[in-house]
Formats: C-alpha cells, structure tokens, sequence
C-alpha cells in the first residue's frame, strides 16, 4: 500500500464515491496517501413548485453531506460541477478527467463498473476508462478498479478482496450515515441493511476472517511484467 500516494474516488452522484471506494480511501488515508470523493452530478429538487431558494438549499445540504462523508474517511472531496440533465460529451469528459489525473498525479482510481443500471454511471464509466487507457498509453502507472454497488451488479466479478476491521466497518458507516439517502431519507432502498449483509456474503465467499468488500480488476494493457 505504501506506493500508492494520491488515490480518488469517482461517483456519478453523491454517496456513489464514498459506497464504491470508502473502505479502500479509509485505508489508504491511514498509510499517509491524499485521498479524494469527486462527485459528478449533484441531485436536485424534482418538485417543480419548489423555488429557487429551496432549490439552493437543497444542494448545499448535498455539498454539506459531501464533505462530512469525505472528513470521516480522512478524505477531501470535489464536485465537478454537473448536473444530471446536463452532462458534457464522452470526449469532453475525458479530457476534463484526464487533466485533473494528471494534474494530481493519481495513483489509483476507483469508479463504476458498466454494468449498470444507471446512464449516468455508465457515463463516468466510459469516460473514466478512457481518460485511463490513454495515460496508460504514454506510460503512466496509473492503476483502476470498479467498485461494488448494487446498482452496478451486471457483469460485476469480485476479484480484489479486502477485510475490514470493526473500527474500519464503523468509520465507512459513519460516512455513509452523513447522507440522507443512505439514512432512507430519499426512496426506499434499504442500504442500512444491505451493505452490512453484503459485508458478510463477500465474506462467506472469499473465506476470509472478517467483513469484506471487494473490488474488480480494470482490463488494462499492463505496461511491464509483474
């Protein structure tokens, strides 16, 4: 772990980064790397009758809960200043992507798998791979791997699998409850009792000794011989 220094993670909304790469930001921030939730979109106010200051009040709360997730992770986080009817080009993305990668010397990125349900997380996908395999392509090291959610369940394996302990499994929950959503605040997925069963499945599976997580490999040209 300790050659990996700035590590990112990716969601298309808001709570995305922290379920996909929590458990490996909380894990690197404690080894001394610069961990960051960047967040694609934001959500807004579907109401049509809300005005134009519940709307703002709205997304600060989102902004807000963004970065009380990112601090409880040891984290900093970034919006990008999308909104969900408004998203750029695939090539424009990319770029956008690839700039900011290389700007900060990314280490490792965790994102979403493409086998979704969601356009907008296919759309991050795309652009995220894209952005990678060019940087790939002149040499960078730069690693990826596509995090487990269950709107992302499509053709997901589970490959890289990482135990947490019970204060780490605390500090990921305690991220997660920052948002409204996860709380059941917004819809009715239950995600206060699937991710902790997901922790046990992923366990049973994999024989390990305590709750795990677990991540898929990108299908990436490897640059030299391990």
């Amino acid at each position: 772990m300790a050659k990996i220094k700035r590590v990112v993670s990716i969601g298309a909304h808001s709570l995305d980064a922290e379920l996909m790469g929590g458990p490996l930001l909380l894990k690197y921030a404690k080894e001394g790397a610069h961990c960051t939730c960047v967040h694609v979109t934001q959500g807004r106010l579907e109401d049509p009758n809300a005005t134009k200051a519940e709307c703002e009040a709205y997304l600060q709360e989102l902004l807000n809960q963004n970065q009380r997730a990112a601090k409880t992770l040891g984290a900093d986080t970034i919006w990008l200043g999308y909104v969900s009817n408004k998203m750029p080009t695939t090539e424009d993305f990319q770029a956008r992507l690839e700039k900011y990668f290389l700007e900060e010397q990314v280490d490792l990125i965790i994102t979403h798998w493409r086998g979704s349900m969601h356009p907008r997380h296919i759309n991050t996908h795309d652009a995220v791979v894209r952005a990678v395999k060019h940087l790939r392509e002149t040499g960078n090291q730069i690693k990826l791997v596509y995090g487990e959610t269950f709107e992302d369940l499509v053709g997901f394996i589970p490959q890289a699998y990482f135990v947490l302990s019970d204060e780490e499994i605390k500090q990921w929950y305690k991220a997660l409850d920052e948002y409204t959503v996860f709380r059941g605040g917004v819809n009715d997925f239950p995600y206060q009792q699937y991710y902790p069963t997901n922790l046990k499945v992923r366990q049973i599976e994999s024989n390990s000794k305590g709750k795990t997580v677990c991540y898929m490999y990108a299908s990436l040209i490897e640059n030299e011989l391990w």
